[in-house]
């Protein structure tokens, strides 16, 4: 039994507090995402964060909590990290990207009739006055009650088994504890709330029942319209002769934004002029490991770039923002501190009402590297109002004709 291998709690023993539980082979550490020093004071073979979306944007000031506890694996060849959490927001949910990445596995269950394995979607419920839903099956047609669907011997079936890093998603559909007609009550519940503007049933009903990143309802944007936008820049020489340039004359300053990925670094350079009109500039991205020294060189050389304008006259970038909130914080931090004169600079983003756009910088206790808190959700706002815009002048979105621009940097704006 449990009780026989944890010890009796006991005056100044270190080894069974509330937050540390020792044990033949091995022990039980607890720590909050708000405490850097719980979170970086052992090693770990295994790590166990759950409800991510929950935690803090940063372990006090030293950034990622996640981040910060996988950090204590590394001396475990057989280390692992165990990610957990009902998602959150789109946008600043941390479960979310970590799932997409992953092998992205769903609980099929296979039909009663045709015996088509298929994960249970919500929209393939039907019901008729509250009561005796059923499922219809997305190959035969055939619609079956809960138990004849619960009944069957379900599978979990990857949608990329070629990766490496396993994930699993599942909703309350195929849960014992919850039955079909229960979640069309608080489904119909949610709906009829939100038609008199409270969404947070329905909020509530996304992310809990249905395990979904939950959209703010408003406008958003659509990629074929923003291609749309795509323009040649061009300079008009003496001679009234339109030649193509890097940077129209109406850009004052390049700034860029740096995103880290696992195996890049994906960098968008824009030019901003007079009363925030801008330019997308060049979208870059760079492979390697950000774990080693290459791969920063690699970003270092990109940022200390020029592009030209028409007239042959160069332009640097002015400052840029590299985004520490993923699996590299300390690195980000490293690379930005000796930089700060450039003005380079560590960001994490923030959602949440209130968060404003840019807080004060703090600085984190390892090197004491500047990092400031973006406030996400009113920098969307700010982007979706620019996009609204349809005519050059403040405020407008300029994007170029040319390979640089590629879908991924249009994406961006409508994530």
């Amino acid at each position: 039994m449990l009780r026989e291998r944890v010890s009796s709690p006991k005056t100044r023993d270190g080894n069974n507090t509330i937050e540390v539980k020792q044990f033949p082979g091995g022990f039980l550490a607890i720590a909050g995402s708000n405490a850097p020093s719980g979170l970086a004071s052992r090693p770990i073979q295994i790590v166990i964060a759950d409800e991510v979306d929950r935690y803090e944007a940063s372990a006090g000031t030293e950034g990622d909590p996640v981040s910060l506890a996988e950090k204590r694996t590394t001396t475990f060849w057989n280390r692992k990290t165990i990610i957990v959490s009902t998602p959150g927001n789109e946008g600043t949910s941390k479960v979310a990207p970590e799932y997409e990445s992953s092998t992205m596995e769903r609980w099929n269950i296979p039909c009663p009739r045709c015996g088509e394995p298929q994960p249970l979607e919500w929209s393939g419920l039907l019901y008729k006055e509250r009561a005796s839903p059923i499922y219809k099956c997305a190959k035969c047609g055939g619609g079956f009650g809960e138990h004849e669907w619960k009944s069957q011997k379900g599978q979990w079936i990857a949608g990329h088994p070629e990766r490496k890093t396993r994930g699993f998603h599942t909703t309350a559909m195929i849960s014992a504890f919850v039955s079909w007609e229960n979640l069309v009550e608080e489904w119909i519940y949610a709906n009829e709330q939100s038609a008199k503007g409270n969404n947070e049933p329905l909020k509530v009903f996304i992310n809990t029942r249905l395990a979904e990143v939950w959209m703010e309802p408003g406008e958003h944007v659509d990629e074929d319209e923003l291609a749309k936008r795509k323009e040649p820049y061009v300079y008009r020489a003496p001679s009234g002769q339109p030649l193509p340039c890097d940077v129209p004359d109406g850009v004052l300053i390049l700034t860029a934004g740096v995103d880290i990925q696992d195996n890049r670094a994906e960098i968008e350079v824009v030019g901003w002029g007079a009363e925030w009109e801008s330019w997308g500039v060049e979208y870059g991205i760079i492979y390697g490991d950000p774990g080693g020294a290459e791969f920063w060189r690699g970003v270092d050389e990109y940022l200390l770039k020029t592009w030209e304008y028409g007239d042959g006259r160069k332009i640097g970038i002015t400052t840029a923002c590299v985004d520490s909130g993923g699996h590299y914080t300390s690195d980000v931090y490293r690379f930005t501190k000796p930089r700060e004169h450039r003005k380079i600079y560590s960001i994490k983003g923030q959602g949440g009402d209130g968060v404003p756009m840019v807080s004060r910088a703090t600085q984190n206790t390892r090197n004491r590297a500047m990092l400031f808190i973006l406030g996400v959700d009113e920098i969307k706002g700010k982007i979706l109002a620019s996009l609204k815009i349809h005519t050059a002048g403040p405020g407008y979105c300029h994007f170029p004709l040319s390979p640089d621009t590629d879908d991924e940097q249009r994406r961006g704006y409508t994530d």
